[in-house]
């Protein structure tokens, strides 16, 4: 009966809810209630705690690597035994640093450097781009989109832009990439020079000038795809839907793997198919019957990994 109990209690590890007396760190590039990325990034770390029963800790507005050495070592001195870097930044700061700190687990978002203790967690973001155009290849009465984003890189954009084409052949699609997360006054003059032009639905690919841009466009009586969070709440009539990561549940996956020994040291990949990507609440006045062939097209590519053709 003894060592089945002994047994038993060094099993509870692989069950979900197991909670391990772990502390987590978290470096933010921005802050907190920034109502974009830094924000997702501690409901993450928060999911973390609820789910695990870890003790959390977290530093923001950490940018430069001195900033991200300090905030590191501070970290670790506080008993931290995992460090999330909620930025691609990281990458190039954990690379730097961990080989000093060989008992600590870095996890950083959207890069390819991995080591032994280092591991990226990035979105597949080209589907939900591709969803999102879809939506807004649909949805522009004057065949003309906006699509704001921040860099040549994120697969959102090219995705986007591929949707919108694939559902409306005849729409023009105005692509301004203004190197910048956070440049919402450069975005809201691509957006006014778009509208000068004719664009009546937006996509604003970028964290904190999203929600300016929707902002606008519902003052202005146009339409937008939302980005990274649902943001149907901000206006439900001109948010046609949103292209959504989860980033919660990515936290706790990775989290999970953690406590089960079996986070690998390398770069993951998550998609639809892992619940790590939705789409958000469509507006009502998208028509039902595109909203239903949409949802159909977004289950064939959880079940197939195929994009419409």
């Amino acid at each position: 009966m003894i060592l089945l109990l002994i047994l038993f209690l060094a099993g509870c590890q692989w069950f979900p809810g197991y909670e391990k007396d772990v502390d987590v760190g978290l470096l933010l590039e921005t802050s907190i209630d920034d109502r974009s990325w830094g924000q997702q990034g501690y409901q993450g770390l928060q999911a973390v705690q609820e789910e695990y029963g870890v003790d959390i800790y977290y530093k923001e507005e950490i940018r430069s690597y001195q900033q991200s050495a300090e905030a590191v070592e501070e970290l670790v001195q506080q008993g931290a035994e995992v460090i999330f870097g909620h930025s691609n930044i990281y990458g190039s700061h954990f690379r730097e640093l961990h080989e000093a700190y060989p008992e600590i687990d870095f996890i950083y978002f959207n890069g390819q450097f991995a080591a032994e203790n280092v591991t990226s967690l990035n979105f597949d973001a080209r589907a939900m781009g591709f969803f999102g155009g879809m939506v807004a290849g649909e949805m522009t009465k004057a065949d003309q989109v906006g699509l704001i984003g921040a860099f040549e890189w994120q697969p959102e954009v090219e995705g986007f832009y591929e949707g919108v084409k694939y559902q409306n052949p005849e729409a023009e699609v105005d692509v301004a990439l203004l190197n910048s997360w956070e440049n919402t006054e450069l975005a809201l003059m691509q957006y006014e020079r778009m509208k000068g032009k004719g664009a009546d639905v937006f996509y604003p690919a970028g964290d904190l000038f999203a929600v300016p841009i929707i902002e606008q466009a519902e003052a202005d009586g146009h339409l937008a795809v939302g980005y990274l969070e649902d943001q149907s709440s901000i206006a439900a009539q001109t948010v046609l839907t949103s292209t959504v990561q989860n980033v919660d549940e990515v936290y706790k996956l990775a989290m999970e793997r953690y406590l089960n020994g079996s986070l690998p040291g390398e770069a993951l990949t998550f998609d639809f198919s892992e619940g790590a990507i939705t789409m958000g609440e469509f507006s009502p006045v998208v028509p039902e019957e595109f909203r239903d062939n949409l949802e159909e097209e977004v289950e064939n590519y959880k079940e197939t990994g195929t994009l419409p053709q």
